[in-house]
C-alpha cells in the first residue's frame, strides 16, 4: 500500500527487488484459511501476487491500492482491483474477510482503517493479515536519522511509517468492535535479494525526498556506510532487521 505523495511504486522494479514481501506473505494467507466461494478483500493488494493466490483457492477477490501504478499492473493480469485508500473504505457488509499482507504500516490513521473493515465485513467475518510492527527496520529508521540530520534534515517528519506494539494494536482492534484471536509480534531478519541501495530507494522514498535530488547518492553512500556493521554479512549478502505483528481478528 502506497503511502505520501511522496512515496511512489514502480512495479517492474518492486517484481525484481522486492518479491520477496508477497513470498514472505504465505504463512498470513494459511491463517486467513481462504474457502472457495468466499467473497475477500485484498488490502494493499500491490500488484496482485497474493492476490492470485486467494483466487487459486477459489475466492472471488477484490484488491485495492492507492498505488496507481501497481493497480494497474494487478489490472494487466485480469485481476479485479482498483485505487482507494484503506483509511476511506466505503464498503457495508460486502465481503466474509479482509486480508492484508506488508500494507497496513503505511496507513498512519490506523483507527478508520480499521473501522472501514469493519463495515465491509459480513457479521462473522475476519480480518487477518501482518504488517510491520514495533522495532521494524530500527537499524534503518537510525541510519535515516543520523545521516540526514548530518544533513541538518530532521527525519521524523519525513517518517511514513505505523509500527504499533502487539498491545496497541490489539486495544485498537477491539476498540473497532474486533474479537480479537491472535495478535504477535516476531523478529524476522530477511536477506535481501540485492544491495540495501535498492531497499532504501524503493522504501525509503520519502526520507530520501529530504534532500535534494543531487545529494541523494551521497546520502545513500552514507546510510550503507552506516548499514554495513549491522546488515552486511562477511560475505557481502545484505538482510534488513524487519519485526513483524501478524494478526487475526473476526466480526461479532
Amino acid at each position: 500500500m502506497a503511502g505520501p505523495p511522496s512515496q511512489r511504486w514502480d512495479p517492474a522494479r518492486y517484481a525484481r527487488n522486492a518479491r520477496f514481501v508477497s513470498e514472505l506473505g504465505a504463512p498470513v494467507v494459511d491463517l486467513l484459511d481462504p474457502q472457495p466461494g468466499e467473497r475477500l478483500l485484498d488490502l494493499g493488494c500491490g500488484d496482485g501476487a497474493l492476490t492470485r493466490e486467494l483466487m487459486a483457492r477459489g475466492c472471488r477477490v477484490l484488491g485495492i491500492d492507492s498505488s496507481p501504478e501497481q493497480v494497474a499492473a494487478a489490472r494487466r493480469q485480469g485481476l479485479d482491483a482498483r485505487v482507494g485508500d484503506a483509511a476511506e473504505l466505503a464498503f457495508d457488509g460486502e465481503f466474509d474477510a479482509v486480508f492484508s499482507n506488508a500494507a497496513l504500516h503505511w496507513v498512519r490513521r490506523a483507527d478508520e482503517a480499521i473501522a472501514g473493515v469493519h463495515a465491509a465485513l459480513v457479521p462473522g467475518g475476519r480480518f487477518v493479515g501482518e504488517f510491520g510492527g514495533a522495532g521494524n527496520v530500527s537499524a534503518i529508521r537510525e541510519a535515516l536519522t543520523v545521516a540526514l540530520a548530518e544533513r541538518g534534515v530532521d527525519a521524523a517528519p519525513l517518517d511514513p511509517w505505523f509500527f504499533p506494539t502487539d498491545d496497541e494494536y490489539r486495544a485498537r482492534l477491539q476498540a473497532g468492535g474486533f474479537q480479537v484471536r491472535e495478535v504477535r509480534l516476531f523478529a524476522r531478519p530477511t536477506p535481501l535479494p540485492g544491495d540495501v541501495a535498492e531497499w532504501l530507494e524503493i522504501f525509503a522514498q520519502p526520507f530520501l525526498g529530504g534532500v535534494a535530488d543531487a545529494q541523494r547518492g551521497a546520502l545513500i553512500d552514507r546510510l550503507r556506510e552506516l548499514l554495513r556493521p549491522r546488515l552486511c554479512d562477511a560475505g557481502g549478502r545484505w538482510a534488513v532487521d524487519y519485526v513483524r505483528l501478524r494478526f487475526a481478528a473476526d466480526k461479532p
